[in-house]
């Protein structure tokens, strides 16, 4: 019997998701006594007590929490890569593995891979391919990188196999396999449609009905920090809104930053309820039972794409083109005009024509498998 031992690397709560339809479809092997045996370990970068990696998220997952914490938490990204790096290679060094997995573009992501390689074991990257085209972002750097040293690359669409190839990956080792956030939409879907509005305790008392509200996600640190361009946008979110109502689920550090604004410049928010965040299964019904969706975060908008629920991404950018090409995604920047003639054709219920992009059926974790089966 073939073994293959995997280490899959998270840097950070969202990499959990991504990875999560991997573990399951190993764990699927298992338990048909596949004749490939597979086994992984999971390895988190930060602290065991990490607050953010609460036990409900590893249940709404479906997994078990990580096999090992490096306990790296510190700010300074330069610093970080170093602990990173220090750790995972006394980690490699203890645990015999054949193949680690990344996900997305965290410098601690790019510290696990440049240590995957000195240590000469095969590296395979989830999400690979996306460029923001902006080399003064350090997430650009550390894409860069990661794709640069990755011997098995995996993409969510066609822009991003074009990127790869471009900048000179072999196409032997590009792989499209979809969006592996769709695999966990798809795996929860009952678990999702089981639920109501009034089962989850932090919308208790609003004034809600299925696709008659708007969700509203806030967390880059450049938003929160332009307070006269955030000022704009808040106003047109409220205004045009009118009584439709906006529901936004925000970490502490945006929330502090709104109220004060709010009363600085004295905008009227009536019609924005802050609620503490939810946790996945909630936030995917919220989501996908929304009128529409106002986000800065580029798997909301993913997600979105997939449920065809109506979506602006405050980015003048995305990884995955396919969401607006395709999808139900637009981009309009930083810009509060251009957010005021989408958020009126969104609350008027004048969308454009969506569809899904290719491959992002709920398979691509199936797929990552398989092709790392076959790679041995």
């Amino acid at each position: 019997m073939q073994k293959t031992e995997l280490c899959i690397f998270c840097g950070a709560r969202p990499n959990f998701i991504k990875v999560a339809p991997i573990i399951r479809v190993i764990n699927k092997l298992a338990e048909e006594n596949s004749p490939h045996k597979v086994t992984y370990s999971l390895v988190y970068a930060g602290l065991a007590d990490d607050p953010t990696l609460e036990d409900e998220l590893f249940d709404n997952l479906s997994i078990r929490r990580p096999n090992a914490y490096l306990g790296v938490e510190c700010e300074n990204l330069n610093e970080l890569t170093g602990q990173v790096m220090s750790k995972f290679e006394q980690y490699l060094q203890s645990h015999p593995t054949d193949v680690v997995i990344v996900v997305d573009d965290l410098a601690s992501t790019m510290a696990a891979a440049i240590v995957t390689k000195k240590q000469a074991i095969t590296l395979a990257h989830i999400a690979a391919g996306t460029r923001s085209f902006d080399i003064t972002m350090p997430k650009e750097i550390n894409r860069l990188v990661i794709d640069g040293l990755s011997d098995i690359l995996f993409t969510a669409g066609f822009s991003n196999n074009s990127i790869a190839n471009k900048e000179g990956a072999e196409l032997s080792k590009v792989y499209m396999v979809g969006n592996i956030l769709i695999d966990n939409i798809r795996y929860n879907r009952e678990r999702v449609e089981g639920m109501r509005l009034n089962d989850i305790d932090a919308l208790a008392g609003l004034p809600l009905k299925e696709g008659s509200y708007i969700v509203f996600t806030l967390n880059r640190k450049a938003l929160l920090a332009d307070q006269e361009n955030l000022e704009k946008m808040l106003r047109v979110l409220c205004e045009t809104a009118g009584d439709l109502p906006i529901i936004a689920p925000l970490r502490d550090s945006a929330v502090q930053v709104i109220m004060a604004l709010g009363l600085k410049k004295n905008i009227s928010l009536h019609n924005l309820h802050i609620v503490k965040p939810l946790n996945y299964l909630q936030f995917a019904y919220l989501t996908s039972h929304a009128q529409g969706i106002v986000t800065d975060s580029g798997n909301v908008a993913e997600e979105a794409t997939f449920n065809n629920i109506p979506c602006i991404t405050l980015n003048s950018y995305t990884e995955h083109i396919e969401t607006v090409k395709v999808g139900s995604n637009v981009l309009v920047g930083e810009d509060a005009e251009l957010l005021r003639s989408a958020f009126t054709d969104m609350v008027s219920g004048t969308w454009k024509k969506c569809g899904i992009p290719d491959r992002w059926d709920g398979r691509s974790a199936e797929r990552i498998v398989q092709i790392l089966l076959e790679h041995r």
